[in-house]
C-alpha cells in the first residue's frame, strides 16, 4: 500500500474552487494526510481576503448534509501563498519544499489553439516531483455530496511495461483496494503491419499480442484477485486514443498513467500521449512520478 502523508492543492479561487476543495478534503481525510492549499495572490490586499476565503472553503469542504457525517474527523491543513511568475514552476517548487506525496489540481478545458501552448496542469504534470491527480470541471462525479464519501468503481492503468507505468499500477492497486474498485490494465500495441501473408496470423501463440497479454497477467500480484475484479486488455492503435476509448466504453472513474515510458512519453506536435489524455479524458487522471524530495529543514517531519 502506498501511503499519502502530504497533499498539495493549488487553487485560483474561481467559482470551481469549492468543488476542488471538497475533493481535496475528501482525499486528505481518507488518506490521513496533511493538506496544503496553495494560492498565488495578486496584491497584499488580495492575500488577506484569500486567507478568509480559503478558510471558508475548507469549512464547507468538511461539512455535508447527511447526519452520518457529523462525526467525520477534521483534517490537518495549511494555507500557502505562492510567489512567482511561472505558476507551473512555482507549484512544482512548493511541492518539493513541502515534500508532497501528491499534487491534486483542477484543469480547465482549453480551445485547441490555446492547448497547443500548454497549461499550468500540463506543466506541473511534466515537472512534478511526485504524482499529480488532475480533474476537470465537466467530469463524472465520484464524491458523494451528501455523505462526503469517495466512490471509485473502476480504475484503469495504461501500462507500457516501463518503470513509470509500474509506479502507476502501484497507485492504482492502492486505490482499488482502498475503495474496493475494479481494476483494468490496458496495453496498446502499434497497429499490425499490413500486407503480411494471412498464414502469418494463423496458429500463432507467441505474437506481440500474446506476449503482452501474458506480461499483463504477470504484472498483477496473485492476491489482488481476492479483493478486486481484474480485467486485462491489449489493443492496437494510438495509445492516447485507445486509452480514451477504453475509459469511455468501460465506465472508468480514474485513469493512471506513467509520466514517461516507451509508449506514453513520445512527444509529437500535439504533445505526448499523457498530454492528449489529460486534455480529452472525461474522468480524473493520475500521472505517476517517482517522488523526488529536496532537503528542507523547515518542512514537517
Amino acid at each position: 500500500m502506498i501511503k499519502l502523508d502530504r497533499i498539495l492543492c493549488p487553487i485560483d479561487l474561481s467559482d470551481d474552487s469549492e468543488r476542488t476543495i471538497r475533493y481535496a478534503v475528501a482525499i486528505t481525510r481518507a488518506s490521513g494526510a496533511k493538506l496544503f492549499v496553495c494560492y498565488r495572490p495578486k496584491t497584499a490586499a488580495d492575500q488577506e481576503s484569500a486567507l478568509v476565503k480559503i478558510e471558508t472553503l475548507i469549512t464547507a469542504g468538511l461539512t455535508f448534509p447527511s447526519a452520518l457525517t457529523h462525526n467525520l474527523p477534521s483534517i490537518d491543513w495549511e494555507t500557502v501563498m505562492l510567489d512567482g511568475s511561472d505558476l507551473g514552476a512555482t507549484i512544482t517548487r512548493e511541492a518539493e519544499l513541502k515534500r508532497a506525496d501528491l499534487i491534486f489540481m483542477r484543469s480547465r478545458r482549453r480551445p485547441l489553439a490555446a492547448a497547443l501552448l500548454g497549461s499550468t496542469a500540463e506543466a506541473v504534470s511534466r515537472l512534478a516531483p511526485c504524482p499529480v491527480l488532475v480533474m476537470h470541471a465537466d467530469e463524472t462525479e465520484w464524491l458523494d455530496n451528501t455523505t462526503g464519501e469517495i466512490s471509485l468503481r473502476n480504475v484503469l492503468v495504461a501500462y507500457d511495461f516501463s518503470s513509470h507505468s509500474q509506479l502507476a499500477l502501484r497507485y492504482a492497486l492502492t486505490l482499488a483496494q482502498q475503495y474496493q474498485a475494479g481494476l483494468h490494465i490496458l496495453h496498446v500495441l502499434p497497429p499490425p503491419i499490413v500486407g503480411q501473408p494471412e498464414i502469418a496470423w494463423v496458429n500463432q501463440t507467441d505474437t506481440p499480442y500474446h506476449q503482452a497479454a501474458r506480461r499483463l497477467q504477470e504484472a498483477i500480484p496473485a492476491e489482488v484477485y481476492l479483493w478486486s475484479s481484474v480485467k486485462h486488455a491489449v489493443q492496437y492503435g494510438q495509445p492516447y486514443s485507445e486509452i480514451l476509448t477504453y475509459a469511455q466504453d468501460n465506465d472508468i472513474d480514474l485513469i493512471a498513467m506513467g509520466a514517461h515510458g516507451a509508449g506514453f512519453g513520445i512527444h509529437t506536435v500535439f504533445g505526448s500521449n499523457v498530454d492528449r489524455v489529460l486534455r480529452e479524458t472525461r474522468c480524473p487522471l493520475l500521472i505517476a512520478h517517482p517522488i523526488q524530495q529536496t532537503e528542507n529543514p523547515s518542512a514537517p517531519a
